[in-house]
């Protein structure tokens, strides 16, 4: 019974220390190579991609990488490149980050921007604004 209750409680506290760790050094190669052009797609080289997270699974043996081109624009042709050059990406990653395996790696865009301007809206909207003005006049 006590085994159940530390998973449950073990799945709800967030990902390890290593799992980020690992996380991060992965975002760091992947980064590297997007920057120095070591991808050779029509696609990645037209646009700048940015990786602001990855992802582990608890195993270590999946990696999900989210990306944003620069403005935003032709995500989904970014992700298909990333897709077709998956097998080189992950090659090189297991070269250049030092685990026991090499992580499946699979691409997603990353949408914390489209919330970040969907709150940002919501903050400015009338209502809002005439809630914020009254908190303010009260003492």
């Amino acid at each position: 019974m006590a085994r159940g209750r530390h998973r449950d409680r073990e799945s709800q506290a967030g990902p390890s220390q290593r799992a980020l760790r690992v996380g991060e050094l992965i975002r760091h190669a992947l980064s590297d190579m997007l920057t120095r052009g070591d991808v050779h797609d029509p696609v990645l080289e037209g646009h700048l991609v940015t990786v602001p997270e990855v992802r582990m699974s608890p195993d270590l043996r999946m990696a999900t990488i989210y990306v944003m081109p620069l403005g935003g624009r032709d995500i989904k042709a970014v992700i298909e490149a990333l897709d077709r050059n998956k097998r080189y990406l992950r090659g090189e990653i297991a070269h250049r980050v030092n685990l026991k395996f090499a992580p499946d790696i699979r691409f997603r865009a990353d949408e914390r921007f489209d919330e970040a301007e969907r709150i940002d809206k919501l903050l400015r909207t009338p209502e809002v604004q005439r809630d914020l003005k009254r908190d303010e006049e009260e003492p």
